[in-house]
């Protein structure tokens, strides 16, 4: 186990402490962060986070037609990542992922290097990196048809991971 003093300048007196240990403990630590004022506060610069990240252009919301508008609201979205005519919300968002035209993205984790296909929802999700999902993929709003194909926590989170059969392969040249 490892801990940081962590004392946030906004608060004085709140001390940040959750543990991790189960993927419903992870998926509300990442929640926790896309609230206003998150007890663990990460723009927080007298508290820098140091650690190494591949250097990629800042994140690009794109369409501002009504029918497609690329926007992210109450949500995290890390550089190289293109909300491209689709919406999130209350999310945070990995590096390198695009979120087609028409898509819904909702109290999710999308890992770095998504893809997810147009007209596909997303709702209560933890997505693993390299993913591409095709287009219409709904996850989070049928159970039993997530838990035939996904692994489902106790409180609902769908995961997915590479290697399920949902997953489009990328094709070989």
């Amino acid at each position: 186990m490892f801990a940081y003093n962590f004392v946030d300048e906004n608060a004085k007196d709140a001390l940040y402490w959750r543990d991790v240990g189960t993927l419903d403990a992870y998926y509300e630590a990442n929640m926790d962060l896309t609230s206003v004022s998150p007890v663990f506060n990460l723009y927080d610069t007298s508290w820098p986070l140091r650690t190494w990240q591949h250097q990629y252009p800042p994140a690009k919301f794109v369409f501002a037609d009504p029918e497609r508008m690329g926007v992210a609201l109450d949500s995290i979205v890390a550089g190289g990542s293109v909300i491209s005519g689709g919406r999130v919300q209350k999310s945070v968002i990995g590096n390198n992922v695009r979120v087609n035209s028409y898509c819904e993205v909702f109290d999710s984790i999308i890992y770095n290097h998504v893809n997810i296909g147009r007209h596909s929802r997303i709702r209560r999700a933890i997505i693993d990196r390299h993913v591409s999902l095709p287009e219409r993929t709904e996850i989070g709003y049928d159970a039993e048809a997530d838990r035939r194909r996904f692994h489902v926590t106790d409180s609902g989170i769908v995961v997915v991971v590479r290697q399920e059969s949902l997953i489009e392969e990328p094709e070989t040249a």
